[in-house]
């Protein structure tokens, strides 16, 4: 294991830790239901990425390099406050993957105590395809295994109405939302990472010499704002939506033969939406996790990394005996961190 997941690992335990104590204070129960007694098994399909574009302004097009990365299936649970999910892109759901690219890591955690949010990037690609179907002097598909993507960052937001919304009810069902309710939020944003191949980034038969280059290296923080809400449609149905805006301050450097650097401000956006059904007994719901991190533009260059995470879930709950719940409570890391 590199040190840098090493850091990702205890950076998620940290935090962790904070999630856990948020969530001993108590929500308002005439509008959310807290179980953490209840088990919940969990089954889903699933699928994560960023996407790296470079934007062509004469051509008016965008050519986006998507990661190898497949659709994935596992299970799960969440049970005293801990949550486990494990899953794998299985062939028989990614047949067109190429095999032979590198592996590659993706560690995403999306946490929702009570009145915060709290995203953590650590993401390893090596592999890109660029898909025939947006060149316009090739009829195959752009492979590039050399072209590396790394990104590291962190989002974290308070929700000032956080007592009567719950945003886990709708991401992980260990809650459930009773009444609809809305909150506004500010928070703040830090990102920095590289994309970088072993030669110029797009195909010379595209004749892109001007946005072309072989690296790109920043770094960009600011504050954001938004908003988050839950509506309730009948007894169990829900549709949960967060959106938030950042004013970033960002830092890029581009290498293609020679070097050019720009400091800017501009905006990004990060994106969330849950649906489904949810009770006592089980749920089935969708969600999509989607951030925009633009990065300073300086003419001709104009890139975006754009992260994706999407879920299908089918959750079923029980209740469990005394004696699993005491040798659980025993060894539960939710525990061991806070201590309690």
């Amino acid at each position: 294991m590199s040190y840098r997941i090493f850091y990702l690992i205890v950076l998620l335990i940290l935090f962790s830790g904070l999630e856990v104590r948020a969530q001993t204070q108590e929500y308002d129960s005439n509008y959310v239901e807290v179980h953490p007694e209840i088990f919940s098994l969990r089954f889903y399909f699933s699928k994560k990425y960023s996407n790296f574009s470079i934007n062509a302004p004469d051509q008016d097009r965008r050519l986006i390099f998507r990661p190898n990365s497949g659709n994935n299936l596992g299970v799960g649970f969440t049970y005293q406050k801990f949550t486990l999910n494990i899953a794998g892109p299985f062939s028989f759901l990614n047949p067109n993957r190429q095999l032979d690219f590198p592996k590659y890591w993706d560690l995403q955690a999306h946490m929702y105590p009570k009145k915060m949010i709290i995203d953590f990037f650590g993401q390893f690609y090596d592999g890109f395809i660029l898909s025939k179907d947006q060149l316009q002097n090739s009829d195959q598909d752009y492979l590039r295994e050399d072209i590396k993507l790394r990104k590291y960052g962190l989002n974290f937001n308070y929700l000032f109405h956080g007592d009567k919304l719950s945003i886990q009810a709708a991401f992980n069902q260990s809650h459930i939302q009773k009444k609809s309710a809305f909150s506004p939020f500010v928070g703040f944003e830090i990102y920095g990472g590289k994309v970088t191949g072993d030669s110029l980034l797009l195909p010379s038969s595209e004749q892109l010499e001007s946005v072309n280059f072989r690296r790109v290296n920043y770094f960009q923080l600011g504050p954001k704002v938004g908003g988050a809400g839950t509506l309730i449609l009948g007894k169990g149905f829900f549709l949960t939506g967060v959106a938030g805006v950042n004013l970033s301050l960002g830092y890029a450097i581009w290498e293609n033969g020679s070097t050019r650097e720009k400091w800017g401000g501009f905006p990004t956006f990060f994106l969330r939406g849950f649906a489904g059904y949810n009770s006592r007994k089980f749920s089935i719901n969708a969600n999509y996790v989607w951030k925009n991190l633009a990065l300073v533009q300086d003419d001709p260059f104009d890139q975006a990394i754009n992260t994706g995470n999407y879920r299908i879930n089918f959750v079923y709950k029980f209740a469990v005996g005394k004696s699993f719940e005491r040798k659980f409570q025993k060894f539960n890391p939710m525990r061991l961190i806070s201590k309690d």
